[in-house]
């Protein structure tokens, strides 16, 4: 199972993290929500569990709980600047439906 970022995602997370001073990476997960019953999570992290898989990308560890990893494997996680908007972009190939208002999906 893997994930991979973009160079886009892995510069801005790597600015965030410099800037806070402290922290070990992100957190990426999803939980329950919305209207299509999943939504993604992403969180910084000081301190990995055992049972994290923990993937490392110029620098960047991005953290994955177990359970989460099963619905994110294979995601490219990119960060996209359109116009006076900018944020994360995840692209799952896992992902089956969205809800009109994008906030959650399904598997």
């Amino acid at each position: 199972m893997a994930i991979s970022m973009t160079q886009a995602a892995i510069d801005h997370v790597s600015r965030y993290l410099e800037s806070r001073g402290h922290g070990e990476g992100i957190r990426l997960g999803v939980r329950t929500s919305g209207c299509s019953g999943m939504a993604y999570v992403l969180e910084f992290v000081d301190q990995s569990e055992p049972e994290d898989e923990i993937f490392e990308f110029g620098g960047v560890k991005v953290v994955i709980d177990p359970k989460s990893l099963a619905y994110l494997d294979g995601t490219e996680l990119d960060f996209v600047r359109e116009g006076l908007n900018e944020g994360f972009q995840f692209n799952n190939p896992n992902v089956r439906s969205e809800c009109g208002c994008g906030e959650s999906f399904n598997v």
